[in-house]
């Protein structure tokens, strides 16, 4: 993801309409089963909103389309809601999705006032959507999800601000592509590697969480630098897969700037959707293992800032490669 910080380490952010805190895509996506998808009697998601009303409301929004394929939404608007509220619109035939899970969707955003399109994961450039079913980060999505089916579409609707911040109605459609089992691995696994002379000290403490100590005479590099610390025996990640990672960052005066340890779960995010120097820097890399690297502005945000990340830094990160696929 060239311009975000890896905080977010989203595809595409939802907005408030699913609340999330950070999501992340994965392009190898089972498309799901193939089916007509017309809009069914639709059931009402668990535990959700449950007003009446507002499951009505939701159950007239018609979706169509072949499953795999950005759907076909149409409503009339304005459409409201006075809370957080799914329906089913389409039941899928895979298997049914539980706690733990790596859930892959996609979706698809509609202001209710209006019912015009936002902003989807089928745009060119984007990617679905990852994340592990139960992640508290993602409370709200969590009971609309779990006990559905791969295959499934499911219709969100939430209350959010427009952009005078004035109440409106967020529409998701949700299509549920694939889900499966994270690898198990907590942190890095391998044989150490003896990294290079020069290069900022990596120690890690007994979770396998990392701190960095920067050389004082340490010069920003020209070009990307890659140093496995740890080879795991895993397959190797390609650039078009999406990877599960622990990892910090830090500025090079060696200020941190983000931690998936210090949030207590791993990320996960297609390497099709980051920054240059990790989409170059881990594709090649085996699952398990632990690497550093040292990103020059080019390949990470350039003349931007990014949140607490100055315009025109060098990054440097620690990332464990948990899981591919």
């Amino acid at each position: 993801m060239k311009n975000r910080t890896l905080r977010g380490i989203t595809a595409l952010t939802l907005g408030s309409a699913l609340v999330l805190a950070g999501c992340s895509g994965g392009d190898d996506a089972d498309p799901g089963p193939t089916a007509s998808a017309e809009s069914t009697d639709a059931a009402e998601a668990p535990g959700v909103n449950e007003n009446p009303d507002d499951i009505a409301t939701l159950e007239a929004v018609e979706v169509s389309g072949d499953v795999g394929s950005e759907p076909t939404v149409e409503f009339d608007a304005p459409l409201e809601v006075s809370g957080p509220t799914a329906v089913v619109a389409t039941e899928g035939d895979g298997d049914t999705l539980e706690d733990g899970m790596r859930v892959t969707m996609n979706i698809v955003n509609y202001q209710g006032s209006d019912a015009e399109r936002t902003q989807s994961t089928w745009d060119e450039g984007a990617t679905p959507q990852v994340f592990t079913l139960g992640d508290p980060q993602y409370d709200l999505i969590n009971p609309v999800l779990t006990g559905t089916t791969i295959g499934s579409r499911i219709v969100f609707g939430n209350l959010s601000a427009d952009a005078d911040g004035n109440p409106t109605t967020l529409i998701n459609v949700i299509e549920v592509t694939d889900a499966t089992e994270p690898s198990g691995r907590e942190r890095a696994e391998g044989e150490a590697v003896e990294p290079a002379d020069g290069l900022p000290v990596v120690t890690l403490d007994d979770t396998g969480k990392p701190s960095i100590e920067i050389p004082d005479d340490y010069e920003a590099p020209d070009e990307l630098v890659v140093q496995p610390l740890i080879k795991g025996d895993g397959p190797e990640v390609s650039a078009d897969q999406s990877v599960s990672a622990h990892y910090t960052g830090w500025l090079l005066d060696g200020t941190q700037f983000d931690s998936s340890w210090d949030r207590g779960e791993p990320s996960d995010f297609p390497l099709s959707g980051v920054i240059e120097g990790w989409t170059t820097g881990l594709s090649g890399q085996t699952v398990g293992s632990q690497v550093l690297l040292v990103i020059p502005a080019d390949l990470a945000y350039g003349d931007q800032e990014s949140e607490t990340i100055p315009a025109d830094s060098t990054l440097v990160f620690v990332v464990d490669i948990l899981d591919a696929y």
